[in-house]
C-alpha cells in the first residue's frame, strides 16, 4: 500500500485534501457544548391541585399516576414529591441514551389512562408533561426601574411578550420562568362573615364556576323554513370575569325576597398572582428570572449568540424603566475552555515543529509532521461526526493528547529517511520506499500499542462511561 502512495504522490495530496475539506465540513455542522450529556434523559410531569395539601396530593393524583407509569420501557427509576402549596412533580428517569421524544410519549401513554381517575380539578388545571434537558444554556433577568412595575407586572409581560419570541429559536428546548406570577384572580375568604351567614367554600366555588363562565346563548328569530324572518339577533353572554368588581358582584345566595349575599359579602377580590412561592429581585428591583435550555444535538454557542439578538430586537419594545441583564450564559465558560484548549494545540504545535528542526537540522524534513498534524487532526472531526459526538472539552482534550500520537509516528518516519540516507547515499523517493518497508510494522505496532490503552474506556458502563466514552474513540481515531 505504503509503495502504491510513493507512485503516486498526487494521488496522496489529492486525499489530503479531502480529507481536510470533509473534517472542515463537519466542524460546521457538528454540535458544540461545554461537556457530553452525561445525565439520563428524564421527564418531568407538573401537577397542581389549587387548595390541596401534600397529603392529598399524594393520595389522590401521585400514587396513581406512579403505579401507572411504574415499569415503563427504558424507565431505570422514579421518584415524586408534593408540596402544601398544592403543587406535585413526578420524575420518570430513563437508561442514558433514551430519546427524549420517544420518553416523553410512553410516560404520556401511561398518564393518559389514568386520568380519568385524577380528581377534576387537577384534570382541568392540567397534568404537564415535558422532557428536562439537563445543562442550562442561559438566564436572564428582566427587571424595571420604574416603581409601578412590580414582579406581577414584569412576569407577565415575559411570559407574553418574551418566551413565545424565544422559544422559536433553534435549539431552544425550554423557555420557562422561574416562579409562577400570571394574572390571577385572588378570593381572600373572611371566615366570620361565612360563619355568620352559613356559607361554606363550597357554595362559593360552585357560585363563581355557574356564573363566571363563556357562555353561548344562541340566537332569537331564526328561520325555521316555514316562515320567513327579518331579522335574526345573536345572543351575546358577558363572558368570563376579569375585574374584580365582576366578582364581587357574584350572587352567592338568594331568598325570594329579592335578599341576596354577594362575594363581596364575605370575602376581599383582588387581581393578583397565581402563586407567591418564588421572588426574583436584581439590585434591589423586581425582576423576572427567565432560565433557557439547550435541545440534544444543538449549538451552545450559536443558539445562544441568537438568543442575544432576539433579546436586542425585543429591548427596543421594551417599557420605559424595563431592560434586561443576563446573569449567567454557558458560552463565556465554553468559550474560554475552547480558546486554552486552542492555545494547548498551538503550543504543542510550535513545539513539535522546533523539536523537530532542532533535531534533524533542516526546514524540508521539519515541513513534513507539520503538514502531517493538522491533516490527521482535522480529518478526525470528519470521523468524530460518523460516530455522532460532539465539540466539548473531553473531545477537545483527547484532540491534544492524539498530537503526540500523529507526531511521534512521523518523526520516526522522518528520522529514519534520513538516517537511510545518510548511509546509503539513497535518493529521497527510494529512502522513502526502503525504510517504509523496514518500520512500517513498527510504526502500526507503537500505535496500536498507544491506542489499546484507551480502547477499555469505550466500553465503560453508566454515566462515567457516557461522559469518557467520546474520549476514546476520538483518541484513537
Amino acid at each position: 500500500m505504503f509503495g502504491r502512495i510513493l507512485h503516486r504522490p498526487v494521488l496522496a495530496i489529492v486525499i489530503s485534501i479531502m480529507i481536510v475539506f470533509t473534517g472542515l465540513l463537519a466542524i460546521e455542522q457538528l454540535p458544540i457544548s461545554q461537556f457530553p450529556q452525561i445525565a439520563p434523559t428524564t421527564v418531568n410531569i407538573f401537577i397542581a391541585y389549587p387548595g390541596s395539601s401534600a397529603d392529598v396530593l399524594v393520595k389522590s393524583t401521585l400514587i396513581p399516576l406512579e403505579r401507572s407509569i411504574n415499569g415503563v420501557q427504558g424507565m431505570r427509576y422514579i421518584s415524586s414529591d408534593a408540596t402544601s402549596a398544592g403543587e406535585a412533580t413526578v420524575r420518570v428517569i430513563f437508561e442514558p441514551g433514551t430519546d427524549p421524544n420517544q420518553a416523553v410519549v410512553r410516560v404520556k401513554t401511561r398518564v393518559d389512562q389514568v386520568m380519568p381517575l385524577l380528581p377534576p380539578l387537577v384534570q382541568r388545571e392540567g397534568v404537564i408533561i415535558t422532557p428536562i434537558q439537563p445543562s442550562m444554556l442561559m438566564y436572564v433577568n428582566l427587571f424595571s426601574t420604574d416603581k409601578e412595575a412590580d414582579q406581577k407586572f414584569l412576569y407577565n409581560y415575559a411570559n407574553v411578550n418574551m418566551i413565545p419570541e424565544i422559544k422559536r429559536i433553534k435549539g431552544i428546548a425550554r423557555a420557562k420562568i422561574l416562579g409562577s406570577r400570571q394574572y390571577a384572580m385572588r378570593v381572600w375568604l373572611k371566615p366570620d362573615r361565612m360563619r355568620a351567614y352559613h356559607i361554606s367554600a363550597e357554595e362559593v366555588m360552585e357560585a363563581m364556576q355557574e356564573q363566571s363562565i363563556i357562555g353561548r346563548p344562541g340566537r332569537l328569530g331564526r328561520s325555521s323554513g316555514k316562515q320567513a324572518q327579518s331579522l335574526e339577533y345573536v345572543l351575546i353572554y358577558q363572558g368570563r370575569y376579569n375585574k374584580p368588581e365582576q366578582y364581587g358582584d357574584i350572587i352567592i345566595r338568594a331568598n325570594e325576597e329579592g335578599e341576596n349575599i354577594h362575594l363581596h359579602d364575605v370575602a376581599d377580590v383582588e387581581l393578583g398572582t397565581e402563586f407567591m412561592d418564588i421572588y426574583s429581585n436584581l439590585d434591589g428591583y423586581p425582576s423576572a428570572a427567565i432560565v433557557l435550555k439547550q435541545s440534544f444535538g444543538s449549538n451552545a454557542s450559536t443558539v445562544i449568540e441568537e438568543v442575544k439578538e432576539k433579546l436586542k430586537e425585543m429591548e427596543e419594545n421594551f417599557p420605559p424603566g424595563m431592560d434586561y441583564k443576563i446573569s449567567y450564559d454557558v458560552s463565556t465558560f465554553l468559550d474560554a475552555s475552547v480558546e486554552q484548549v486552542t492555545h494547548t494545540l498551538r503550543d504543542a504545535f510550535i513545539l513539535v515543529a522546533i523539536v523537530v528542526f532542532i533535531f534533524l537540522g533542516d526546514w524540508r524534513s521539519t515541513l513534513i509532521p507539520i503538514l502531517a498534524v493538522p491533516v490527521s487532526l482535522i480529518g478526525a472531526f470528519f470521523a468524530m461526526q460518523m460516530f455522532g459526538l460532539s465539540i466539548n472539552l473531553i473531545t477537545l482534550f483527547a484532540l491534544v493528547l492524539a498530537i503526540g500520537i500523529v507526531v511521534d509516528d512521523a518523526i520516526v518516519v522522518v528520522e529514519a529517511v534520513h538516517a537511510k540516507m545518510e548511509e546509503t547515499n539513497l535518493s529521497p523517493y527510494d529512502a522513502v520506499k526502503a525504510v517504509m518497508g523496514e518500520i512500517s510494522g513498527a510504526i502500526i505496532a507503537i500505535t496500536m500499542v498507544m491506542v489499546s490503552v484507551f480502547v477499555p474506556i469505550a466500553f465503560m458502563s453508566g454515566p462515567v462511561g457516557v461522559f469518557y466514552r467520546q474520549f476514546s474513540p476520538y483518541t484513537n481515531i
